[in-house]
């Protein structure tokens, strides 16, 4: 007998609608089993799925997708979602390369009908449905899922200041559960809890059963009416999303599947816009997740009895900035460290506890925090403004208009620069070089390990010259151990690893190791090949590269980075502007968004291994030996 005979009787949402209500209790429980061995063994967003179990159950249940569109901000939520809809027996795939994605892909499934990676998109993506539908005469329901997380995304309040002018028919959904990556931080989310824990609210939770009986008739808006006006004149000036236009209904058990489906049924007759409060438990039904939400947001493989994760057998480098930074700041008052609702994941735990009160944690809003950093930084502070690089994006214009223009003294730490592998196209950091290094004032670096990194943020605590910037992979290094005390790096000047006369391999960061292999593999071909570490992205050691591309036959540079816009197309620029004709082979990620899987099947898959820049420079060293010969040939005899 099958231990999921609910489950396995669920191959389209259809067959979810047959199911009898009174069962469907029963199906979240083999869900949740479903999702904890499973993801044990492929790693994944385990705690925020357990929390959704009841309701993407009761959103399937009521709408119809892909008729019905369905949004989930961020979409790491979506798990449950794609085993609805058709994808079960490739759960065992997730994040592995050429299976399901992490998020939600409008390529995957026609149920997907938007997809994300970042956070607080789904209400202006929503409504942007919505407002589609009504100009075209359609009925589908327009349901916008989001975290109370992403109420701190200031996008997501500029998408619920436009929705009562835009659309008359929109559901949005509030999963409340205190949580984003970290426990949620700032006013909205004091705000929801006050809303959560008040006696009024309480009372309201209490009259949910009731008010569903009376769903489908007047006697049910009746209700519904009356309960959130006595609600209202308890409560301060009532609750900010009625001001901003959307009917508040909750807040409402989010694990109830019974009231969630009326509260749905009823939801959908209405013509105005609305904003229905749910209560979850981020981790629900695992215990250790219940432990420890952090940990569970997003993880590798763990055992599911006890959900012990191996640990690693190195320091990453968030631990490692995370420790740097605290003891800088031990002895230096005016560093300060800000992060986007990821303290753990950027290593600044241990610094939060060391100097709380010179630690700030702004939620997602990544453009408020590049401006708090700025503002701090007119007044003497040095801030470290510690961001993932796929976020950082979202600060580009602060970094531009309000850091780099006023040539302010913040710190610029993008975390997860270059591959974030089994996360995939969302969250590569394959776009930071691009753009930072055209913008003025800016400094721009990559460590090659663990030692120089510490050197380098040693050099930006006591860089006083404007904004610095410094990107850095995801997990660990070499395991070279960081030195103490730091040493105080020469801005702008590279570091010859291995001299060689045939070619120069300018291998950037972490690629600087793949550059010490290939050129192993080019002395193996006969070809003296030299090693440079850059160390600088903004400003090149122009005298270095010069040197170096006057004297070899092969220039090459070989960089965690989209090839356009990155490292070697900086050294294309220089080289071009000196009038320097060296041939150039760029080794870099293509123009294309990235697909998810390990990071040894991508770098095989797209030539960024040791063995295929080897291949490319020998072709490109062999041409220019053979140029040469011809034109030695052609030149007229001696007389």
């Amino acid at each position: 007998m099958s231990a999921f005979p609910l489950l396995d009787r669920i191959k389209t949402p259809t067959d979810l609608k047959k199911i009898p209500e009174k069962d469907l209790p029963r199906l979240a429980e083999e869900i949740r089993t479903e999702l904890i061995d499973t993801l044990a063994e492929t790693g994944g967003h385990l705690g925020p799925n357990l929390g959704v179990v009841e309701l993407t159950i009761a959103l399937h249940r009521v709408f119809n997708t892909p008729e019905d569109k369905i949004l989930f901000d961020v979409s790491h939520q979506g798990y449950i979602h794609k085993i609805l809809t058709g994808r079960r027996e490739r759960l065992g795939t997730m994040r592995q390369h050429g299976g399901l994605n992490g998020f939600l892909l409008r390529t995957e499934s026609e149920h997907d009908c938007y997809g994300a990676g970042h956070a607080g998109t789904a209400l202006s993506a929503g409504l942007g449905m919505a407002a589609a539908r009504d100009m075209n005469g359609g009925r589908e329901h327009v349901v916008a899922v989001a975290g109370d997380a992403a109420f701190t995304c200031g996008v997501s309040f500029e998408a619920l200041n436009n929705v009562a002018d835009t659309t008359k028919k929109f559901i949005v959904v509030l999963n409340d559960n205190e949580w984003s990556i970290a426990k949620n931080t700032g006013a909205i989310a004091e705000h929801l809890n006050h809303i959560a824990t008040s006696p009024a609210y309480a009372h309201l939770h209490d009259q949910a059963a009731k008010f569903v009986e009376w769903i489908g008739g007047k006697g049910a808006r009746h209700l519904a009416h009356k309960i959130e006006a006595g609600v209202k004149q308890i409560l301060l000036p009532g609750v900010i999303f009625e001001d901003l236009g959307l009917r508040y209904y909750g807040p409402i058990d989010g694990h109830d599947i019974s009231l969630l489906i009326r509260t749905f049924e009823f939801l959908k007759m209405q013509n105005e816009p609305v904003i229905l409060h749910i209560l979850t438990k981020k981790g629900k039904g695992y215990a250790p997740a219940l432990a420890k939400p952090d940990k569970f947001h997003g993880l590798g493989k763990y055992s599911a009895e006890t959900g012990e994760t191996i640990a690693a057998a190195m320091p990453t480098y968030s631990e490692i900035f995370g420790a740097t930074l605290a003891d800088f700041a031990d002895h230096n008052r005016k560093i300060v460290a800000i992060t986007a609702a990821m303290p753990n994941g950027t290593g600044l735990t241990r610094f939060s506890t060391r100097h709380p009160d010179r630690f700030y944690d702004a939620g997602i809003a990544e453009e408020h925090a590049a401006l708090f950093a700025a503002g701090m930084a007119t007044r003497g502070m040095k801030p470290f403004l510690t961001i993932y690089s796929t976020f950082m994006q979202r600060a580009f214009d602060m970094i531009v208009h309000d850091i780099a223009l006023q040539n302010l003294n913040v710190a610029l730490c993008m975390d997860r620069a270059g591959l974030s592998a089994d996360d995939g196209p969302t969250h590569h950091g394959l776009f930071d070089i691009a753009y930072l290094r055209s913008i003025p004032n800016i400094i721009l670096m990559q460590p090659r390990d663990e030692e120089e990194f510490a050197d380098m943020l040693w050099t930006m605590a006591n860089y006083h010259n404007g904004p610095v910037a410094i990107r850095y992979p995801r997990g660990a290094g070499t395991g070279a151990v960081p030195k103490t005390p730091p040493r105080l790096l020469e801005i702008g000047k590279a570091e010859v690893l291995r001299h060689g006369t045939d070619v120069a391999l300018f291998g950037l960061g972490n690629y600087c190791e793949v550059a010490l292999a290939t050129a192993d593999l080019l002395e193996a071909q006969g070809i003296k090949a030299a090693v440079i570490n850059p160390r600088w992205i903004k400003p090149l050691d122009a005298g270095t590269l010069e040197f170096f591309a006057r004297g070899v036959k092969v220039i090459a540079t070989l960089e965690d980075h989209a090839i356009a816009g990155g490292f070697g197309a900086g050294v294309a620029e220089h080289l071009s502007d000196q009038g320097i004709t060296t041939p150039l082979v760029r080794i870099g990620w293509p123009d294309q968004f990235i697909e998810h899987g390990s990071a040894a099947i991508l770098r095989e898959k797209y030539g960024m291994t040791a063995q295929a820049a080897a291949d490319r420079i020998l072709t490109a060293y062999r041409s220019e030996v053979g140029k040469k010969r011809v034109n030695l040939q052609k030149q007229p005899p001696l007389v």
